[in-house]
């Protein structure tokens, strides 16, 4: 298992009945969670210590119930390996249970970041040559994670408000703006106009929903769609390219799913190797993971 348990400014505390209580910076937070179909004893205090908590609609949907809760607040990553490592995020609660950060994604930001500073550090590459694209990019932690490593990174997300998000963070985390690109458009349209251009990418990144929708009503559906977007997406990597990594949080695309699409797609082209594996968040109360969704690797 892929395990995010490089974080001092979350946790996940404890889980039962289907939600978990977590810690986001100083403030305790019950959010629901699938995976959590146990009901243990809820033995430690902050279950009787929350800032806020999301209640699920039996009709689906939910909403918040706060108590003592910011507008905004702000929790920080440190990067292992980079003398200025340190990521800040900027936190809000809003629809459907999110906070704006997948915080079990921290395992990729550092194997990302480990690659980059790698090849920068071999010599094989200087600083912002490394090309890096984000796809559904969401509000940029695996985009703050690549370019606080060297690289420059375009990001892409069909949400005007992710986008801008994911700004804040960078310019939160002191980053340079001339490592980022910002677009606001639909992923597979960006793609393929990317390779009509001609354009080249040393690693690709791509965080797809289960299901959405592209700026102008474009249907994705992730079973439907996937396999041919990532060999859409291969068309656009350098023959020399550094790694791709997708992630999934849709329940039939299990690690050996993803191994089969990036060996078919990715090893038989590229060369290279695959590690697919679940992601999974530490429980502090008990020493046990929560899963958390899957991550399939490739590199060279």
């Amino acid at each position: 298992m892929f395990l995010a348990s490089g974080w001092k400014d979350y946790e996940v505390i404890d889980t039962c009945a289907g939600e978990k209580l977590e810690r986001w910076g100083k403030y305790i937070l019950l959010r629901p969670d699938p995976q959590v179909i146990w009901n243990t004893k809820k033995q430690v205090s902050e279950w009787k210590k929350l800032n806020a908590h999301y209640h699920r609609s039996a009709k689906g949907g939910g909403e918040w119930e706060f108590f003592s809760l910011p507008e905004q607040w702000q929790i920080h990553y440190d990067l292992q390996g980079l003398k200025d490592g340190r990521l800040t995020f900027n936190l809000k609660p809003f629809s459907f249970k999110h906070t704006g950060l997948f915080p079990e994604q921290a395992v990729n930001w550092q194997w990302c970041s480990d690659l980059i500073a790698g090849e920068i550090a071999a010599g094989r590459k200087k600083p912002g040559e490394i090309k890096v694209l984000n796809l559904f990019a969401y509000t940029g932690g695996a985009t703050c994670a690549c370019a606080k490593a060297g690289a420059h990174v375009t990001h892409v997300d069909a949400s005007k408000g992710m986008v801008a998000w994911a700004k804040e963070n960078a310019k939160d985390s002191g980053i340079a703006d001339e490592r980022l690109r910002w677009l606001v458009d639909d992923c597979q349209k960006f793609v393929e106009r990317e390779i009509r251009r001609g354009n080249k990418y040393d690693a690709i990144i791509m965080d797809p929903p289960s299901y959405g929708r592209g700026p102008k009503g474009e249907i994705w559906k992730m079973e439907d769609n996937i396999y041919e977007f990532i060999k859409l997406c291969s068309q656009v990597l350098k023959k020399d390219a550094l790694f791709f990594l997708i992630n999934s949080y849709t329940t039939g695309l299990q690690p050996a799913v993803l191994t089969y699409m990036l060996e078919t797609v990715l090893t038989k082209e590229f060369g290279g190797s695959v590690s697919c594996d679940e992601v999974g968040l530490p429980v502090s109360c008990n020493h046990l993971v929560l899963p958390a969704g899957a991550s399939g690797r490739w590199s060279k």
